[in-house]
């Protein structure tokens, strides 16, 4: 079984249930899973590949609890550049109607090489739209060549235009299909393993484009076979408007009345939720990915994630699509959700001041988000921290640059505070993803070509 020995961190942050920051600290892995985790001179002195992380700070793997990679075929596209969510949809969703499945898989890998790249180790895409016969298949292929974990959500649209719904009725899909082909997607990919590559999630895609048959359907099938559920939820209030309108009921009490509430269902945003709201998260272990950029982006609000952790609730990071961030920079997304936390704080009328700084977020508390939080999303124990037993999954960064000069006086802090850089390596249940800052799976300079070829004949 391979092994890997890495050794002589400056500082490595283990994020388990004692926060260890360890100084001179290094891991040990064997065939993929952490067998030490510790001080240097506590692991053994051999192995398979030895890495010397001196200068080095290492972190659990990010973990990406949103996104849609296939929007990074239209990021920046002048139309929608300003606009809110609903008009913002409706411009895009007659491009994303063209893409075929090799855009989904070349939008995929660029997504997930992105992701690679700022320290991202487990990915989570919410894929609802299937033009031209695109399938998951080609978004789980990508996955696997990039080498991140993936869970891979078959999303789906049933409610058109014609139907009261938001999205054209040429980019929806027939119930019947998109129940049959669930299933098979379950049955042919899902692995609930320690250590899984792929896993695959349900996610009708939201209150607007769904009808509540499917959204019931869809919880019945995924507990059956033991997947997880995720929608998009309580984003704007134009969504509230929505549910007021359409189903006589606010988002979160529309998900109760179609069975959409406990631990395995998670939602993407959760902004305009009520105090109520939020403890019925808390009380039944629904989660929630919280995607800073993209709110600010599409002006959608500031949900209050502090007070969320405080209560209990699971909270998660996400990038969302590359249409409406348009990036996939998991190390600056945990810097976003830290600045604009602070930003709703300020807004709320909490103390700034150095003596009482308990309203504002911190640079750890943000990591923890992005990491034991993620995991916790994504219903994981076996990611999330660096401790025995856990996925030897981790990113380390090179301290000895110019964006930390004079930062080092709390070097965690500094990867947070200071502005994002790329991860110097990523590595997965122990195989190297990111290498000197290098991506290993991918030729980039081809695939960026391919990739720009696809994106111009989407909009041409």
């Amino acid at each position: 079984m391979p092994t890997l020995l890495v050794r002589n961190a400056s500082l490595l942050a283990t994020f388990d249930d004692d926060d260890r920051e360890i100084t001179d600290g290094g891991l040990f892995i064997r065939d993929g899973f952490i067998e030490q985790v510790g001080s240097t001179s506590d692991l053994p002195e051999t192995a398979d590949e030895v890495l010397d992380l001196s200068g080095h700070v290492i972190l659990p793997g990010l973990i990406n609890t949103h996104h849609h990679f296939y929007q990074t075929l239209t990021r920046a596209v002048p139309a929608a550049q300003n606009a809110n969510l609903f008009n913002w949809l409706v411009t895009l969703y007659p491009i994303w109607a063209r893409m075929e499945p090799q855009d989904i898989y070349v939008s995929t890998i660029t997504a997930l090489a992105e992701l690679a790249l700022s320290g991202c180790t487990t990915a989570s895409d919410h894929l609802y739209i299937f033009p031209n016969d695109s399938r998951l298949d080609d978004q789980i292929q990508a996955g696997l060549e990039v080498g991140l974990r993936l869970h891979a959500s078959r999303g789906s649209m049933s409610l058109g235009e014609s139907q009261g719904g938001l999205p054209p009725d040429s980019v929806v899909e027939d119930e019947d299909f998109i129940l049959a082909d669930s299933q098979r997607l379950i049955e042919q990919y899902h692995d609930p393993n320690p250590g899984s590559m792929t896993q695959v999630v349900l996610s009708p895609c939201s209150p607007f484009s769904i009808t509540g048959d499917l959204m019931k359907s869809s919880a019945v099938l995924a507990r059956e076979y033991g997947v997880q559920l995720h929608t998009h939820l309580a984003e704007t209030e134009d969504e509230e408007q929505f549910c007021l309108d359409m189903f006589g009921l606010r988002p979160v009490p529309y998900m109760e009345s179609v069975n959409w509430i406990g631990s395995d269902v998670w939602f993407a945003h959760s902004v305009h939720v009520d105090d109520e709201e939020y403890a019925l998260y808390a009380r039944t272990g629904c989660a929630v990915a919280h995607c800073p950029s993209s709110n600010m982006r599409l002006a959608s609000g500031i949900p209050p994630i502090l007070k969320m952790l405080n209560i209990g609730v699971k909270v998660g990071l996400g990038v969302d699509g590359s249409a409406s961030n348009d990036g996939s920079h998991m190390l600056g997304e945990v810097r976003q959700a830290m600045l604009l936390s602070r930003l709703g704080a300020g807004l709320e009328g909490a103390s700034l001041s150095t003596e009482d700084a308990s309203p504002l977020m911190t640079a750890r508390q943000a990591l923890r988000v992005a990491t034991r939080g993620s995991a916790a999303v994504l219903g994981r124990d076996d990611i999330g921290s660096l401790e025995k037993g856990k996925c030897g999954d981790f990113f380390a960064v090179n301290l000895q640059q110019l964006n930390f000069a004079g930062g080092l006086h709390d070097p965690l802090a500094a990867l947070v505070f200071c502005a994002p850089v790329p991860a110097d390596y990523t590595v997965v249940g122990g195989k190297f993803i990111v290498k000197n800052g290098h991506l290993q799976t991918i030729d980039l300079k081809p695939h960026i070509e391919t990739h720009n070829e696809r994106a111009r004949r989407l909009l041409n």
